[in-house]
């Protein structure tokens, strides 16, 4: 292996995940955070100065980019493409996602990110399957055709036809058994809950039985109401359950995001929920305006997740400092990936986003992090 040299990014401002720093500097050497010092000690050939440097993005909920939805082209080239595209949004690993669909397909999806892998392809973390052990109810753009309550030997089939590919299940606490369920966790797989019409009850007792964090908040799941405080009380009411949230306006109104901010703190985490133009298979999505519709329901963002930090500075007024954390440090705890994304600390990957002082991304480090 070729020795790198040490390299030296200065920054005005420092945003670790954990605090922010004036005038520091991150060292780095083979791909790792070897040194956090102030600029003034420095080599004077250390290079640009940058307004701002955070841990790079982490988007855990994005299903294709480029015009290649992932459940219909199924490719190594559609997870390059989507590479692609969360790098410019800042990103610099992601959960590629399926929606609710066939056995095939989303044997077809596993095989695409083995190949991806194989052929050098960085930054996919792997596979969220979001569905379809769902609640039809709650079904959102989903399709209905797909939507049952799987069996255990169902599970585990896809499980071991996934094994080490799929990081992330979607799925209905109220529709699947405990003992799948915590299967499921046995296998170093997250369970999120939602597209769930659970009660405020079935949803607290999800959560205090192990289920660590839920898929975007407000959307297909039972609501709020002050007799029926649904799934969405049940999050805002939970001391630990983080829940994923699409700033982007339309999936959810900002003032909903300054509300449920106010009620979760830390434990709400943005994902970009973005899809592709598409023509063929079963979800033709359809940009109208900035956001995406699949059979005339809102079916997925076209946000990057650079385009949701700004939005969430400047339509939801949360701080920048706290705005970070919601795209890259707060994910990567709810997908337990916390000692290798989401912060700046020595003797982890080196994963950092370089930004001016107008939010645009001016270089981007990436690291594996294997």
């Amino acid at each position: 292996m070729t020795h790198m040299h040490k390299k030296t990014f200065l920054a005005k401002q420092l945003y670790t995940g954990n605090s922010c720093l004036i005038d520091h500097a991150v060292v780095i050497e083979d791909n790792k955070i070897v040194d956090i010092i102030p600029n003034d000690q420095t080599v004077s050939n250390a290079g640009p100065v940058y307004d701002i440097i955070a841990p790079a993005f982490l988007d855990i909920q994005i299903y294709g980019a480029e015009e290649k939805l992932l459940a219909v082209y199924p490719t190594a080239d559609s997870i390059f493409r989507l590479y692609n595209y969360c790098s410019l949004g800042g990103t610099s690993h992601f959960v590629v996602t399926v929606a609710t669909n066939s056995n095939t397909i989303f044997h077809a999806c596993i095989d695409a990110v083995k190949e991806y892998w194989q052929q050098g392809g960085k930054g996919c973390l792997g596979l969220h399957v979001e569905g379809p052990w769902i609640n039809a109810t709650k079904k959102g753009a989903h399709l209905e055709e797909f939507i049952h309550t799987p069996s255990m030997d169902e599970v585990k089939a896809l499980l071991e036809y996934g094994k080490d590919v799929i990081k992330i299940i979607t799925l209905a606490p109220e529709i699947c058994s405990s003992d799948i369920i915590q299967f499921i966790q046995s296998q170093g797989i997250i369970v999120s809950a939602g597209h769930s019409n659970a009660t405020f009850y079935e949803a607290t007792e999800a959560f205090n039985n192990g289920i660590g964090t839920a898929t975007h908040l407000f959307n297909a799941m039972s609501p709020l109401q002050h007799r029926a405080p649904g799934f969405v009380g049940a999050v805002f009411n939970h001391p630990t359950a983080m829940c994923s949230i699409v700033p982007d306006g339309y999936h959810v109104d900002f003032e909903a995001i300054k509300i449920a901010k106010k009620q979760m703190g830390e434990r709400l985490f943005v994902i970009t929920d973005a899809v592709a133009e598409t023509t063929v298979g079963p979800y033709p999505h359809h940009l109208v305006g900035d956001r995406y519709e699949s059979n005339s329901i809102l079916s997925g963002s076209a946000l990057t997740m650079l385009s949701s930090l700004k939005n969430l500075l400047y339509k939801v007024g949360i701080p920048l400092e706290e705005a970070l954390r919601m795209v890259s440090t707060y994910p990567s705890k709810a997908i337990q990936m916390n000692d290798h994304l989401g912060t700046i600390a020595i003797g982890k990957p080196a994963n950092l986003v370089c930004l001016s002082e107008t939010l645009e991304i001016e270089n981007l480090i990436t690291s594996d992090i294997s």
